[in-house]
């Protein structure tokens, strides 16, 4: 079917522009598209690889080799000088969310390397997207190691697959194009950072622009071939200049006060690490090539650092993601300032408008502008000097009194309010102490895995799966009596590794955690809990209780950012239907194991146990047989009730002090039954 035409986009202005320039040089480092369903992300990727010009390839090769210079390390050659060559577009491979590692790099099949010696190798995506375009549609969905594959691809032009003793190297050069939906979770900071460009796209919020976008689509549907012809003098214009602008690249300048502004911009806009500053460096030098000019212009880092620095700035894993245009261009303005007192440009006599230059900024303190969103997390890791939670000196001492009390005074003085949380620590790590079947891949739990400690063998199922068990598979050679090793013989090892889980949260916001004061410091616990949740890279979700009924204030999601938000905005007050959120959490909880059957839950329940209202909690206990959990127990004072600890006897739960769920403080719990 025709591609429907890059020229023919409506609106979406940057993402076209960091698109063509990573087209003009894939050495900028692939694009990372952000954006809301339905905004025509995968539609501009494909129409991009329909203006690329075509790639002349030796005959027969299945890695793409280029007759002019091919691969002396290709598993198909050495290619001879006069290799017949051919023609053909530019590729478009798109790698599905359920791709496995093997179809990623490629497989190398063992059973015939050691039945026949014979290296056997099939190419993955990595080798079909060789001097074309990789496009991954729901980057943020795909698991961490395969992420890493392709931007070590991506950034060294190469893929390597070496599975016991047999290696496997070829190019793989290709343009990055990652797509994903913020709504499902961002992906880590530092795997953002690898893509050179990040652009956030939105639909239009103009009637005229979003009439013209469904105008042109249904003209399309209807005819692609008579709607490509419309735009085709447009295309063919778009195709030329990314030609000339291959060609021009080689030549263009980056003059040395250039590459000083990029490097005061990215000091000043305060990034972390040099990566900021080659980026911005290729992408000004590919926007030069694109207008046509053989020197790079100030306008050029401009408009590089926008597309490249604002993704870089955050701190905290769960600091909010999105751009600050505002930080940009004060740190824009900041580096033209300091050219201009260091004589890089044309300063004016009397130091500028105002009558002598502007102070220059304190190298010790904050960047201009203000502090970057999530400063203050940066100090969440205290010293070993600090003891217990932390949170409590934001809130003031704790109030004495006793637990015992009924609450009802407090509670209602305290109806709707929220609570800020401390800064986050540390917390324990809760595992499930049983073995899971190899679910998702993660960093928590003891799971069956395809890569960890060997701990057996066993014969696999059909084709062998994963790494061969070679003493398993001699042994089994000497048990028939025979010196030769028969694909009968073949075993495979059976790892054990990490698998991520559903950690659902069940708060209590009621009154008798907020009368006390406690709620900042179970606020702080939360947070350090979802900060410990993504690290590992689990699922979470939240439920909270107070008044008559729970609220499943956050489903199930892997978007961790969004549930500090929801955190933060928790209000407390009213009495406490413990008993209705442990029943919310069993629904929710049947709920996931229908949808994913293999990513097994935790339980956290944050209370001090006290149930107000409702029935006894203890009876909704077998609900949740089965369920691995874990209570932190949020009781304080002289005087306690115990109640925290019933209820985890009756959950068949770990119990944990809320001040002794930090790394480091008391003693460790065991872990999750």
């Amino acid at each position: 079917m025709t591609p429907y035409p890059f020229s023919a986009v409506v609106g979406l202005t940057d993402l076209r522009l960091a698109l063509l320039l990573t087209a003009v040089s894939p050495h900028v480092g692939g694009v990372l598209v952000r954006g809301e369903k339905g905004t025509a992300k995968s539609t501009v990727v494909r129409a991009l690889a329909a203006l690329l010009p075509p790639v002349s390839v030796v005959r027969g090769c299945r890695f793409a080799c280029d007759p002019a210079a091919p691969d002396p390390q290709c598993p198909d050659g050495p290619h001879p000088a006069d290799s017949p060559a051919l023609s053909r577009p530019s590729a478009l491979v798109e790698l599905p969310v359920g791709a496995t590692e093997d179809r990623v790099v490629g497989t190398l099949d063992i059973q015939r390397a050691l039945a026949d010696g014979v290296k056997a190798y099939e190419p993955g995506l990595l080798a079909a997207a060789h001097r074309g375009v990789l496009y991954v549609d729901e980057v943020n969905l795909l698991p961490d190691h395969l992420v890493d594959l392709l931007l070590d691809a991506a950034a060294m032009g190469r893929a390597h697959v070496e599975r016991d003793g047999v290696s496997v190297k070829h190019a793989a050069r290709f343009l990055l194009v990652g797509t994903m939906n913020p709504e499902e979770g961002e992906p880590r900071p530092q795997l953002v950072d690898r893509f050179g460009l990040v652009v956030t796209v939105a639909a239009p919020r103009e009637a005229k622009e979003r009439a013209e976008v469904v105008r042109r689509r249904l003209a399309y549907e209807a005819d692609p071939d008579v709607f490509a012809a419309r735009f085709a003098d447009d295309e063919s214009e778009i195709a030329g200049q990314i030609v000339a602008a291959r060609a021009r690249l080689p030549r263009v300048v980056l003059p040395d006060h250039e590459l000083d502004r990029i490097a005061r911009v990215c000091l000043a806009y305060g990034v972390d690490g040099m990566r900021a500053d080659i980026v911005v460096a290729r992408c000004a030098v590919a926007l030069a090539a694109w207008n046509g000019r053989d020197v790079v212009t100030a306008d050029d880092v401009r408009d590089a650092a926008r597309l490249a620095l604002p993704h870089r700035r955050r701190k905290d894993p769960l600091d909010p993601p999105g751009t600050d245009e505002e930080r940009l261009d004060d740190a824009l303005e900041q580096a033209a300032t300091e050219s201009e007192q260091d004589g890089d440009d044309d300063p004016e006599p009397d130091g500028g408008p105002g009558g002598g230059p502007p102070p220059p900024p304190d190298p010790d303190g904050p960047p201009a502008g203000g502090p970057p969103p999530g400063a203050a997390t940066e100090q969440r890791d205290s010293g070993p000097g600090d003891s217990g939670p932390r949170g409590r000196s934001d809130s003031g001492p704790e109030q004495t009194g006793s637990d015992s009390d009924p609450g009802d005074k407090s509670e209602k003085s305290v109806t709707g309010s929220a609570a800020a949380a401390g800064n986050a620590y540390r917390t324990r790590t809760l595992r499930i102490s049983s073995r899971g079947t190899g679910g998702h891949s993660g960093r928590r739990s003891p799971s069956i895995a395809r890569r960890g400690r060997v701990i057996g063998s066993r014969v696999p199922v059909g084709k062998l799966a994963g790494a061969p068990h070679l003493p398993a598979t001699l042994r089994a050679a000497l048990h028939r009596g025979d010196r030769v090793v028969r694909p009968r013989d073949l075993r495979e090892a059976v790892h054990v590794g990490r698998e991520s889980n559903l950690v659902l949260f069940v708060v209590d916001a009621s009154g008798s955690m907020a009368a006390r004061r406690r709620m900042t410091v179970v606020k702080t616990a939360v947070l350090s809990l979802l900060r410990d949740a993504y690290q590992r890279r689990d699922r979470i979700g939240m439920i909270t209780f107070r008044g008559h009924e729970a609220e499943q204030v956050l489903p199930p999601t892997s978007s961790h950012e969004v549930g500090v938000l929801r955190l933060a905005s928790l209000r407390t007050g009213g009495r406490t239907p413990l008993a209705a959120g442990l029943r919310a959490a069993a629904a929710t909880i049947a709920t996931e194991r229908r949808r994913d059957p293999r990513r097994r839950p935790l339980l956290i329940v944050v209370t001090d146990g006290r149930a107000t209202s409702g029935p006894d909690p203890v009876t909704v206990a077998p609900a949740l047989a089965g369920v691995a959990a874990v209570v932190v127990d949020c009781e304080s004072g002289p005087v306690r009730l115990g109640l925290a600890g019933r209820l985890a006897a009756a959950l068949d739960a770990d119990l944990m002090p809320l001040d002794q769920l930090e790394a480091g403080a008391g003693a460790a719990p065991r872990r999750v039954a």
